[in-house]
């Protein structure tokens, strides 16, 4: 098992991951009766797939031997309706200036390939910006 979600009442869930034991709530989204108080599923999705970015550059970044720490992820998400879904996700990352055009080319690939991308629903449209900037 990977994890246990908990629906805790008041449309809010606990999220834990059973390995490590870290845990996070989720609300509902105030334009759909929550509080917005936490993330929501689909902001999880969102940031799922920022975060997945980042490591599997982190990871490529290793083998070339490029630093990304300190690298950032901004994640915009957009809601579409009938039925209610992610329609878009727009992703500003800030990554290393250092990085050589090889180098550059190399990571840009590997975010373009990372698992949560391949994972998501194709209608998902996804603009994934790179900012060679820290």
């Amino acid at each position: 098992m990977t994890s246990k979600v908990t629906y805790k009442g008041e449309l809010r869930t606990t999220c834990e991951h059973i390995r490590s034991g870290d845990s996070f709530i989720t609300d509902a989204p105030i334009d759909n009766n929550g509080l917005g108080e936490a993330f929501s599923p689909t902001d999880t999705v969102a940031t799922g797939l920022a975060s997945c970015i980042l490591t599997m550059m982190g990871i490529k970044s290793r083998d070339l031997e490029t630093d990304l720490t300190n690298a950032t992820a901004e994640v915009t998400k957009h809601m579409a309706s009938n039925p209610r879904r992610i329609a878009k996700l727009e992703i500003e990352l800030s990554l290393p200036a250092s990085a050589s055009e090889k180098d550059r080319k190399i990571l840009v690939h590997t975010a373009n390939t990372c698992p949560v991308h391949f994972s998501l629903h194709p209608d998902i449209e996804k603009v994934i910006n790179f900012n060679w900037v820290l």
